[in-house]
């Protein structure tokens, strides 16, 4: 277990986030990012596949392939990283850096409409 503070854990996602590369960051459309110390009830409702095990971090919207003409003035998209279940898994501060990158980029992915099937598919887990 390796423990960040709060600030320190959003500079982490901040990180990520800026670590995308440019071609898909220009794309994140009405988009925010957030951290959450844990997943709520719902939030393992709206996973794609059943859950095994903690959630680490959830995409809350509309993927871009099914927005349609009808989508407009609408809230931001949220991607919320889960801090708690990812301090508990890292091993030291570059193991949660990297854990943090990788649930960023999971998130991402399925803005942009890729699911966990597709995901595993190209070996992207």
């Amino acid at each position: 277990m390796f423990e960040v503070d709060l600030p320190a854990f959003e500079a982490m996602v901040a990180e990520a986030v800026e670590g995308l590369p440019e071609e898909f960051r220009e794309r994140l459309q009405n988009l925010e990012f957030a951290v959450e110390e844990r997943a709520r009830p719902d939030d393992y409702a709206r996973a794609s596949e059943p859950v095994r095990g903690t959630l680490l971090g959830v995409y809350r919207g509309v993927p871009l392939p099914r927005r349609g003409q009808g989508y407009h003035m609408a809230l931001p998209d949220r991607i919320v990283v889960f801090r708690a279940p990812l301090q508990q898994l890292a091993r030291d501060e570059a193991d949660l850096r990297a854990r943090v990158r990788h649930v960023v980029r999971h998130e991402v992915a399925h803005h942009f409409g890729i699911s966990d099937a597709r995901l595993r598919e190209i070996d992207a887990y």
